[in-house]
């Protein structure tokens, strides 16, 4: 007895559905980590994802060949699986420099628009069908997240550089999804991960020795920190998204960012005391209403 097809994919489907929201989730407490790190911005970024290819390395070891995957076998290939973390790069980089040149509000707002950017590529580029529904699961999740910062009028103290930077950053982080949702179709989850994290750490780590000093942790705590950003944030979060973007379109995927600033909240009112008003619980709401609306589209 062989399963039956429709059925088959309907459980792949959920499966990577799970994966998607998993790795939304663990991607979203990246904020807390990087908030206790013992060393600069950049560094934390760099060790991110240098510390993630050391159990991504041991993965593709220990583990058996995946049937479907293929082997990189031209420059081309290469190229493209080096460009993920080419973008992820770019991404972590623009991300934190807006921190440190406009508001928190506004930088947290506009490098969680990706989705968009993800959306207007898949249509323009790839050609891909674009539903009502999922426009409107859209706006109403993005609607969420500004509600979720306080509402427009806490937009307000930002400056136009660090606003640009932060869109700049969900810029790279489409590319980084787009990519991504491409290369799913060839290679495996583990194959894209390693060769995404090794080409990210290898761009990060000038921009840390040029930016910052003190490129290493002094306390087991700060080596925590950093293992905790890496392992859970990165080598688990991301890659349940690379997984699930084989089986889902990466314009709904690229919906689990807007996960991220729920997340960031609750965690912060669970570990670090800051409370949760009326605006946030109503906004992580929407949040989560919006996606919901996407995924019937």
């Amino acid at each position: 007895m062989t399963a039956h097809p429709v059925k088959t994919a309907a459980n792949a489907n959920r499966l990577a559905l799970a994966a998607l929201l998993l790795g939304g989730i663990a991607i979203g407490g990246s904020p807390i980590f990087v908030r206790l790190s013992e060393v600069g911005p950049m560094t934390t970024a760099f060790w991110r994802v240098a510390l993630a290819f050391i159990p991504l390395l041991i993965w593709s070891k220990a583990m058996p060949g995946v049937k479907r995957d293929a082997r990189p076998d031209s420059l081309a290939d290469y190229f493209w699986l080096s460009m993920p973390g080419i973008f992820l790069a770019a991404d972590l980089a623009a991300w934190h420099l807006a921190l440190h040149m406009t508001s928190v509000a506004n930088a947290t707002l506009l490098a969680n628009l990706a989705p968009i950017f993800v959306t207007l590529g898949s249509w323009a580029i790839f050609r891909a069908h674009v539903s009502g529904i999922f426009l409107i699961g859209l706006a109403t999740a993005l609607i969420g997240v500004v509600v979720l910062k306080g509402g427009p009028a806490a937009l307000g103290d930002g400056k136009l550089a660090g606003d640009a930077t932060a869109a700049v950053a969900a810029i790279f982080y489409a590319g980084y999804i787009l990519v991504i949702g491409r290369l799913r179709v060839r290679f495996s989850t583990r194959t894209i991960m390693i060769w995404s994290t090794a080409s990210a750490a290898v761009c990060m780590l000038p921009v840390s020795v040029i930016f910052e000093t003190g490129l290493i942790p002094l306390t087991l705590f700060g080596w925590a920190m950093l293992a905790g950003l890496a392992l859970i944030s990165h080598a688990a979060g991301q890659g349940m998204i690379t997984y699930a973007l084989a089986f889902l379109p990466p314009a709904f995927s690229s919906l689990t960012l807007l996960l991220q600033p729920v997340v960031a909240a609750a965690l912060a009112w669970f570990l670090l005391s800051e409370p949760i008003g009326l605006m946030q619980a109503i906004g992580g709401v929407i949040v989560i209403f919006g996606i919901l609306i996407a995924r019937r589209g």
